[in-house]
């Protein structure tokens, strides 16, 4: 067993006896917890986030709230399909063709009222909002352990969609951010933010992020 899965287990369990492991539960998952309801605040003060007109975001449940955050505001969103298993591959949530903001930042309402993309089709992105199992204050970061994030971002980099300069941010539980470093290997993204429920810390890690698909 890897380092990295050896991380991603001892944060899963340190969030279910800390019983802050919201619905749908912790293990396998970005997981999601109690509190997430208000993690994205920190992030929506910041400049970054208000110049942002076009925000990818991953799918997952505790990022919802910036999500339907980003819809509210008039930002366009797009939404990778779950494990990237279509050649289009992103949800274009376009807020100007639906008005129920709730819905459309879930998966399920996304497909509904969502247009599929394929990469070429997709605008330039202003800011990159991705889930986390685990985080440090340096900004370096494990998902949950299928590489999906840095793959969607290699392959918008690699596009143009993106400079190696758009601001990553994240949300998490206290129980998430760890004290000590956390591997990271040639292919993974790093934070440039991340929000808690009672706190907004700035990443000054200053990690190599990859230069396109590897």
């Amino acid at each position: 067993m890897s380092e990295k899965d050896d991380i991603r287990k001892a944060v899963w369990q340190a969030m279910r006896d800390a019983g802050v492991a919201a619905f749908p539960g912790a293990v396998g998952r970005i997981p999601n917890f109690t509190g997430s309801g208000r993690a994205h605040l920190p992030i929506a003060d910041l400049d970054v986030w208000k110049d942002a007109r076009v925000i990818k975001s991953n799918p997952d449940l505790p990022q919802r709230p910036l999500r339907r955050l980003a819809l509210e505001q008039g930002k366009t969103v797009y939404m990778a399909v779950p494990r990237l298993t279509e050649e289009k591959c992103f949800v274009e949530l376009d807020p100007a063709r639906f008005t129920d903001y709730r819905l459309a930042s879930s998966i399920k309402g996304a497909t509904q009222l969502g247009r599929l993309v394929h990469p070429d089709e997709m605008r330039a992105i202003d800011l990159i909002v991705c889930g986390s199992v685990a985080v440090n204050r340096n900004g370096a970061r494990l998902g949950k352990g299928g590489g999906y994030s840095d793959l969607e971002y290699a392959v918008a980099l690699t596009l143009g969609l993106i400079s190696k300069s758009t601001p990553i941010v994240t949300t998490v539980h206290p129980v998430q951010m760890l004290p000590d470093d956390l591997p990271m290997t040639s292919h993974d993204i790093s934070l440039d933010y991340i929000g808690m429920p009672d706190e907004m810390v700035t990443c000054e890690g200053g990690f190599h992020r990859p230069e396109g698909i590897i």
